[in-house]
């Protein structure tokens, strides 16, 4: 067998598993890149069109784990706008007016330079309003 059949060829399981990927719904899919990111270190590129190892050495994983602050990101607000709109205001200091705007412009930087314990207090209120959150 040559190395071009070998390209060419994919095992059943690698089949089942894209098919699988290609099915997901727009939730599914960000639900696995943010799984694959905590657990694994792999994060999408930056233009968004592939998957993209952090370091294949460890050397990633062991600067990620000394990362003291953290910015915390508004990724969406999911069907209750007005509760994430709240919680928004409330956390920064907003008007309702300037906090609207915000979590309608999302990707919105909410706070920087924040705790772990800090951010993910803050990324827990806002999913329980319905948003999801990123921190980086």
């Amino acid at each position: 067998m040559s190395e071009e059949t070998a390209v060419v060829e994919y095992s059943a399981e690698t089949k089942s598993m894209g098919d699988k990927i290609a099915e997901l719904t727009l939730k599914q899919a960000k639900e696995l890149s943010d799984y694959l990111k905590d657990a694994y270190g792999i994060e999408p590129a930056s233009g968004g069109g592939g998957v993209m190892m952090v370091a294949g050495d460890g050397e990633g994983a062991a600067a990620a784990a000394e990362q003291t602050e953290f910015d915390v990101v508004l990724t969406g607000f999911g069907d209750k706008k007005l509760n994430v709109v709240k919680v928004v205001k409330n956390l920064t200091g907003a008007s309702l007016m300037e906090a609207k705007k915000m979590v309608e412009g999302v990707p919105a930087k909410l706070k920087e330079g924040v705790s772990k314990e800090d951010a993910d207090k803050i990324k827990a209120e806002i999913e329980e309003a319905g948003g999801s959150v990123e921190l980086k």
